[in-house]
């Protein structure tokens, strides 16, 4: 086992939970908020600081800049210039990077799959599912009314789908942007896991 998978999810679709089943199945780590704490740790910020900015959407027009001084090199000038919220983006997509690097591991949300996109060995992933799943599902999560459930779900999806197009250069939740996108509440969790698990094992097999 050589591959790095990431997921994106919609937001009450049970990503994490299928994100760390496939990762119990092939004996892996699954990064989620684990990869706040180690970015913390290699960063120098604390975590407080990165789960305040996670998967959160940044409004600064100088993103253009932020992405040339990561392409070719940031110097501490500009790096102490930059807005908070892309140095957290930029602490989260070196550790990522890192990460991927040490060997296979499930990596869910924060771009994962951009920041990987240089590398031959990942397969990315997209969860989603239909609204009656994600709504009961949350619901019960957080012990929440169907509308205000509904509207965390909008609020999150909305969130992840901003952090995502802006700072990737693809689309949220399309699926040109992944290998393979499946709807968790046609097979449930675990048909979910089994048919992720089994599409690892094709890739394995094919290298």
């Amino acid at each position: 086992m050589n591959t790095v998978i990431t997921i994106g999810r919609q937001f009450g679709s049970a990503g994490r939970e299928i994100g760390e089943k496939v990762a119990a199945h092939f004996g892996i780590v699954c990064y989620d908020k684990e990869l706040l704490t180690r970015a913390a740790k290699e960063s120098g910020f604390c975590e407080e600081m990165l789960a305040n900015h996670d998967e959160r959407p940044t409004n600064s027009f100088l993103y253009n800049l932020v992405m040339d001084t990561y392409s070719f090199g940031y110097n501490a000038s500009s790096f102490v210039d930059m807005p908070i919220s892309q140095k957290v983006f930029l602490a989260q997509f070196d550790t990522i990077k890192k990460i991927a690097s040490e060997g296979p591991c499930v990596i869910v949300g924060r771009c994962a799959d951009y920041a990987l996109s240089d590398f031959a060995n990942c397969i990315h992933l997209f969860i989603y599912a239909d609204e009656a799943a994600r709504i009961s599902r949350i619901s019960r999560k957080y012990e929440l009314s169907e509308n205000k459930a509904r509207d965390m779900i909008i609020k999150k999806d909305k969130q992840r789908q901003s952090y995502y197009n802006y700072y990737s250069s693809k689309k949220w939740g399309r699926a040109d942007s992944y290998d393979l996108c499946i709807s968790s509440s046609v097979l449930g969790v675990d048909g979910t896991v089994k048919l992720i698990c089994q599409y690892i094992q094709d890739f394995e097999d094919r290298k």
